[in-house]
């Protein structure tokens, strides 16, 4: 695929304050000067440009907006000295081409997708923060646009890329949170649109996500939708637990999201040389084994919080707290050395890193 990018920058004069302590902004509040965007008109790509951050213009009658037809990916660039750096960008964009394929969009040429990411990046690279523990969130999205009324997938669609400097995504930062188990509400099912990145199915979510919030949870843990019994994923996150003889995540069965930071996770607990298992892990399982000892820790990963360590689940009206609450020696190690390959701190054994060139 070859399109030529136009570019419109903003005058340097005009360009936007950068936070002064990014470790305190809310995730997801503020953006850089610059966004990438190109459209497709119902035969191929068109239109590429990277230029001033704005509001979208869309008709009132866009697809999207009445039928949920939109997808996104979440990535981050770290800085290391001058460089800047992208950790396993190929997988997020081979993500993002299943979830158009399962929401009937077209898909993206991948070598062009990570050249205009890195245009765009070099553009706003003042942007990646050099504080440890912030980076420069990146939000590739795609939307049909086309306006008109009636359930199809659209004739027209936006791709754009927008950038977001951040700290933790958790308030608590890198510290135990509470998670929600939800025995009410599913988020997704074998069949359906799990396994994309849609919008639609964090909008499905929300619900479960106020109940939460009343007992002081930060996120929701989602049990599958026919039982109600087997763990599926955590609202932004997967979820990975260590028994007293094996590190066990929920199998890719259709109904979650194949993580980009799952996959790392895996990789590097096998480094370690931990038993690595996708299977299906029962809630009622890993409730006895926190009582009994068996569950030595459990955490979450993904791209916005990398590792998040879970120290209590919030079930049936009941906490249960994980190992005295405190954060696991394998949860602190795949955190630090995530953190440390991502920003080119640590050795980089499995080539993930991506510099911008």
């Amino acid at each position: 695929m070859r399109v030529n990018i136009d570019i419109n920058l903003v005058p340097k004069d005009e360009r936007k304050e950068k936070p002064s302590d990014v470790l305190q902004v809310t995730f997801g509040t503020i953006f850089s000067d610059h966004m990438f965007s190109m459209i497709h008109n119902g035969v191929h790509w068109t239109n590429a440009r990277i230029h001033p951050y704005g509001s979208l213009s869309l008709s009132p009658a866009a697809l999207c907006l009445h039928y949920g037809q939109g997808i996104f990916e979440g990535m981050k660039a770290y800085r290391r000295g001058e460089s800047v750096l992208l950790f396993r960008p190929d997988m997020n964009f081979k993500r993002l081409n299943l979830s158009a394929e399962r929401m009937v969009m077209p898909k993206l040429d991948i070598d062009f997708a990570l050249h205009s990411l890195k245009e765009l990046l070099k553009i706003d690279s003042d942007w990646v923060p050099e504080v440890p523990g912030s980076s420069l969130y990146i939000r590739p999205t795609m939307i049909g646009t086309e306006p008109k009324l009636g359930v199809r997938p659209s004739a027209e669609y936006l791709y754009y890329i927008i950038l977001s400097p951040v700290g933790p995504y958790f308030k608590e930062g890198f510290a135990p949170v509470k998670i929600f188990v939800s025995d009410k509400y599913v988020r997704a099912v074998k069949g359906g649109t799990g396994a994309a990145k849609a919008s639609g199915n964090y909008a499905a979510g929300l619900l479960a996500g106020t109940d939460a919030s009343k007992v002081g949870c930060s996120q929701v843990l989602w049990l599958d939708a026919l039982e109600h019994r087997w763990l599926e994923e955590i609202g932004t996150m997967n979820i990975v637990v260590r028994f007293d003889d094996e590190v066990a995540t929920p199998p890719l069965s259709g109904s979650i999201l194949p993580g980009v930071t799952r996959d790392s996770v895996l990789t590097l607990c096998t480094d370690y040389g931990y038993s690595v298992n996708e299977r299906q892990i029962s809630i009622d399982e890993v409730i006895e084994g926190i009582h009994t000892g068996k569950v030595l820790e459990m955490f979450g990963c993904g791209t916005a919080a990398i590792i998040a360590p879970v120290g209590s689940l919030w079930y049936k009206n009941q906490p249960n707290q994980i190992a005295n609450g405190k954060t696991g020696k394998l949860t602190q190690q795949l955190f630090d050395d995530l953190i440390g390959i991502q920003s080119g701190e640590r050795e980089d054994p499995h080539d993930w890193v991506v510099p911008v060139e």
